[in-house]
């Protein structure tokens, strides 16, 4: 029996570790884009569509389950794998990472899709773009707002798949950033507006802190809904605990057939 984890997150690779620890054998599969994890384990990069799509692959790699620890907004793959556990019989669990709350303190705008959100954000002077890889589509509207005076900086762990407009700032970065990084970020280029996702986690959280402090104004992209899955948790102890219990109930089960 063997797990397929959808990672490329924290939590997922935590998931892995814990499977190595505890028995289970795991694949682990992440977009491969930014960093490889270190783990005792099969890891395959870069998706499925080389190897004849997910459904090929988990008949060839003999998966008993999947859990998809991706992140909250990685739609097409948590979708993708809900419809090939259905296709191939194998059930198809999820570990959302709880999204961020916002207090009466805040000042967020939040919105259901990127047109929402950059029909808000075309007369602010300086925007900080923390929301992952932008899309050429919103690359053409952020370049249309430059031209009337806006500075735009972008924060990505990975260059851009897009062409950037000319005078958009680019950092590449990987989290976790500490509240004196992004105070010294946001202060020093005096940004008015922050866009972002939300992710959820500890590791980009305090820009929102210091937008907070700076009077920045938020908007916020918000979570995409997903298709049902088996099961959700919120909560990474009770993924492993089903993790165990479910390939241990596998174990007997088999046992008592033979």
């Amino acid at each position: 029996m063997t797990l397929l984890l959808l990672g490329g997150t924290g939590e997922a690779k935590a998931l892995a570790q814990f499977c190595i620890d505890n028995g289970i054998n795991c694949i682990y599969s992440i977009a491969g884009l930014v960093r490889t994890p270190k783990l005792n384990c099969p890891i395959n990069i870069g998706g499925f569509s080389g190897s004849g799509g997910l459904n090929a692959f988990i008949k060839r790699e003999n998966i008993s389950a999947i859990m998809d620890a991706t992140h909250p907004y990685a739609q097409k793959m948590s979708h993708q794998a809900v419809l090939s556990g259905k296709q191939t019989g194998i059930p198809v669990w999820r570990y959302q990472r709880p999204a961020w709350h916002k207090t009466p303190a805040d000042d967020w705008q939040e919105h259901d899709d990127w047109p929402a959100l950059l029909a808000a954000i075309e007369n602010y002077q300086s925007i900080f773009l923390s929301a992952g890889q932008p899309s050429e589509s919103v690359l053409n509207v952020l370049s249309q707002y430059q031209k009337k005076g806006q500075q735009q900086t972008l924060r990505t762990a990975v260059p851009c798949e897009h062409a950037l407009p000319n005078n958009m700032d680019w950092i590449k970065a990987i989290g976790p950033f500490s509240w004196q990084q992004e105070l010294e970020l946001m202060a020093s280029r005096k940004i008015d507006a922050l866009i972002t996702k939300n992710s959820g986690g500890t590791a980009t959280q305090e820009k929102l802190h210091v937008a907070q402090a700076l009077g920045i104004e938020i908007h916020m992209l918000k979570r995409p809904a997903l298709n049902p899955c088996d099961k959700e948790f919120n909560n990474l102890q009770t993924s492993k605990n089903h993790l165990v219990a479910w390939f241990n109930h596998q174990i007997l089960k088999n046992i008592s057939e033979r």
